[in-house]
Order: structure tokens, then C-alpha cells, then sequence
């Protein structure tokens, strides 16, 4: 990424890297406790306590760390993840578009069918001009059936509020699928990388 600013390639920008595990080996393994709880909870510390610690110490475009202030700069911030870190992802669409209008779930998913992430458009009030999301997997990934199944949910569903695109005027969804690639740590760094390269350039 430091590159990429440098060559001019992508805008400037501040990259967080947070987790919503605590320090316990057993809660890191108890994937019951990540999947039903932590991921679940977590854009309730993002909000509260990550954001306004981010955006009140660097310059941003939120003018102040006020809850007005955060959502009138929802238009400069992204949220992504991989694994879990995509089912977090998701659960953060679900209750913080006030604060993310950009969002990167990768090879996880929360719903598979996708009327909860629908119903939560439908009662923030936002319409489907109002956000983007890429989304990414691939085709050896034992999540891609899951993560494929909730996208096209989401596409099929009637309220209209996922349009996929390739572009950010005409949709809101670009779904990637990387042939060959699993669930590792190349995959989670080349499908960050190349969601970071889409939101800011």
C-alpha cells in the first residue's frame, strides 16, 4: 500500500487493523464464542471506542469525533475482513451504516440466505446509492458455497437494495471470485490489497 500511495496509484489513506479477540488461546479457538458473540458484538467497541480514538488523534474528514460528525464523514471510511474477520464485516454492515459507507467482507458470511443484511438497508432508512461493497472469495475456498449463497441472496432479494455492478454509479456489489485460490493468508492479503485499490483510487 505504501507503494501504491507513492506511485500515486491509490489516495492517501489510514489503515486500522483491529481484532475482536481478547488474549485467551481458548476463546481465540472457540469458534461457537467468534461466530455467536464476539463477531456479533464487536461494531459496538468499533463505534463506541476505534473510531473516535482513530479520528480524533490523525487528520481526517470527520471534523470532530462527535456521533454527526463520524456519520457526515461515512463517505471516507471502509470496513473489511477476512474469515471471521468478513463475518464481523458483515454484522458491521448490519448495524453501522451511519459509520461505513465502504465495506470488504472476504470468504465469510453471516446469513445465508441474505435477508438480514437486506432488512437492515431497508430499516436504516439508506438507499442502495448509499453504500458499495466488494466482496471476494474463491473458488477452492471451503466458504465460498456459504459466501456465494449469501451474495446472491442478497441480489435476488425484491427489495431491490443490491445491485451488482462493476462500477460504483450503477450498483452497489462487485462479487470477485479468484480461481484456485483458498482460505489463506495470500488470499486475505491480494483480496485486501485489491478491495483497498477499488474504494480509494
Amino acid at each position: 500500500m505504501d507503494h501504491a500511495i507513492e506511485n500515486g496509484e491509490i489516495k492517501p489513506l489510514i489503515i486500522v487493523c483491529p481484532t475482536y479477540n481478547n488474549e485467551s488461546p481458548e476463546d481465540s479457538a472457540d469458534y461457537t464464542l467468534a461466530f455467536y458473540t464476539l463477531t456479533v458484538n464487536y461494531h459496538k467497541e468499533l463505534v463506541n471506542d476505534l473510531i473516535p480514538v482513530v479520528e480524533g488523534t490523525y487528520s481526517t474528514y470527520a471534523e470532530s469525533t462527535s456521533p454527526e460528525d463520524i456519520k457526515n464523514s461515512r463517505d471516507h471510511r471502509a470496513f473489511g475482513g477476512f474469515s471471521m474477520g468478513s463475518v464481523t464485516t458483515w454484522y458491521t454492515f448490519v448495524n453501522s451504516l451511519d459509520e461505513f459507507r465502504y465495506f470488504l467482507p472476504m470468504s465469510g458470511a453471516m446469513d445465508y440466505e441474505g435477508d438480514d443484511v437486506d432488512a437492515a438497508v431497508t430499516d436504516s432508512g439508506y438507499s442502495p446509492d448509499d453504500f458499495f461493497i466488494y466482496a471476494i472469495t474463491g473458488t477452492d475456498d471451503f466458504e465460498y458455497g456459504h459466501f456465494a449463497s449469501q451474495i446472491e441472496g442478497m441480489l435476488g432479494m425484491p427489495s431491490g437494495n443490491f445491485i451488482s455492478s462493476d462500477n460504483e454509479e450503477s450498483g452497489n456489489i462487485a462479487f470477485r471470485i479468484k480461481e484456485g485460490y483458498s482460505h489463506d493468508g495470500r488470499a486475505a492479503m491480494e483480496y485486501t490489497y485489491n478491495g483497498l485499490m477499488w474504494f480509494w483510487n
